[in-house]
């Protein structure tokens, strides 16, 4: 397995990545920006089309540089929660709902699952707008037709593949999957309102893809080369940040922030306790992954460098120096609204404690320091479900929005405390992290 050359993609909420990894380590790599429609109604939406585009592109440079060559597999990550309406062959009916879309509500009179506790320990969810409990009914009332259902990793992989079921990783992130025995969650559908035929059929745990010959001719060192079903990001960031069990907690700072860790848990098996708090999914039919996760991270990160006028990097820092982590500026950075289970819409963060002399740099520390704040508190509601650890986790910091700055990593380094806080330079966690789920799977 050492000499293994996978090609890793990783389809993300603000670009798309492929990258060649070699012995589990990183190599060649290509990515495309994609842009989320936003506007203050709370949409946030992808266009399928210009998406798959963009891996095209990323695999056309790859080939280009001859890095394709010699690949035995691919391993695919891809974003949680997305969903679009589709038509029998697969083809896009509207644009891709992703998770910074706060408009999906439920119908009215709906009174939700049964027993809300019971249902998220089975699916590892809540009936929220985030699932599609939630955004099939609202989906299907904006559509007024029969339509299946995709994610956006179904629906690429379908143009390039012909067939994509969708894998139990992908799935636990609809909200629709018994966690414990890898099938569709009977209430978890009938609050969606699933009629036959809307979802997509569960990949097993072996199942791998080949290319349709049109793209197997445009890039034929992949001709033949199995792809195996797609992890969901978040999971696929754990394993490229190293946080392959229970003893490390990977916090995650992309478009995003995230904390998570993973464990074993072979299908039928009870799990671990969950907190009404943290979320449940699935890396794999062997692996879950426990957490929390925030609609702000390099998202807040690069809104407030251009609202606040920030200097460049060096001035900041060194403005920063001045700033002590954890005082100061009190911000709630929940400007996209909450991730599950919190309820806020978009347009709820907030700041305290300002005056005529504070300046623009201690406003931006108190926003970041902010998401510190509560990925604090959650990991350590998440230390409390872990089954062969105890005490402090052990953490890895990861993210390209927190490499570029180091008082941001400080001030991680002081919410986090006293646990041991490891850093990764590796902006690419979740291509390598496919990779390595891939390898650890076979």
């Amino acid at each position: 397995m050492a000499a293994d050359r996978i090609l890793a993609v990783d389809m993300g909420t603000s670009s798309v990545r492929a990258m060649v990894v070699m012995g589990g380590r990183p190599g060649p790599v290509a990515r495309r920006s994609v842009a989320v429609a936003l506007d203050g109604s709370g949409l946030g939406t992808l266009d399928g089309d210009a998406y798959q585009g963009a891996l095209v592109q990323c695999l056309d440079d790859l080939d280009a540089r001859g890095a394709l060559n010699g690949v035995s597999l691919v391993a695919t990550s891809g974003q949680w929660h997305s969903v679009v309406p589709a038509n029998g062959r697969g083809e896009a009916l509207g644009p891709v709902v992703t998770w910074f879309d706060v408009r999906p509500a439920a119908p009215p009179g709906a009174t939700g699952p049964v027993d809300p506790e019971a249902f998220h320990r089975r699916t590892g969810t809540w009936w929220h707008r985030m699932y599609w409990t939630v955004r099939l009914p609202w989906l299907r009332a904006q559509l007024g037709q029969r339509v299946r259902f995709l994610g956006l990793p179904e629906l690429v992989l379908t143009s390039l593949l012909g067939e994509m079921p969708m894998s139990v990783s992908m799935a636990s992130g609809t909200g629709l999957l018994d966690l414990a025995h890898l099938r569709w969650d009977d209430e978890a559908c009938a609050l969606a309102g699933v009629r036959p035929g809307e979802l997509p059929d569960l990949a097993p745990a072996h199942w791998r893809g080949r290319l349709l010959p049109g793209y197997a001719n445009r890039w034929p060192s992949l001709r033949n080369i199995p792809w195996m079903p797609p992890t969901g990001d978040g999971a696929a960031s754990n394993f490229g940040s190293g946080c392959e069990d229970e003893r490390r907690a990977a916090v995650t700072v992309g478009t995003s922030a995230a904390v998570r860790i993973v464990q074993d848990a072979a299908p039928g098996a009870t799990l671990p306790p969950l907190p009404w708090s943290l979320w449940r999914y699935r890396v794999d039919h062997d692996r879950i992954v426990t957490g929390a996760a925030y609609s702000a991270g390099g998202n807040l990160f690069k809104w407030a460098r251009t609202v606040l006028r920030l200097p460049e990097e060096s001035e900041l820092e060194a403005e920063l120096d001045r700033v002590e982590p954890g005082k100061g500026v009190w911000a709630d950075p929940r400007l996209g609204g909450d991730r599950p289970p919190g309820t806020a819409a978009h347009g709820a963060g907030e700041l305290r404690g300002i005056g005529f002399t504070t300046s623009a740099v201690q406003i931006w520390a108190g926003l970041m320091d902010g998401v510190c704040r509560l990925v604090a508190r959650d990991l350590a509601e998440l230390e409390t479900t872990r089954t062969t650890a105890s005490g402090y986790a052990d953490v890895v910091l990861a993210g390209r929005a927190v490499a570029t700055s180091a008082w941001w990593r400080r001030a991680f380094r002081a919410a986090l405390a006293p646990r041991t806080i490891t850093e990764v330079g590796e902006p690419e966690v979740g291509a390598l992290g496919a990779a390595r789920v891939a390898l650890s799977s076979r």
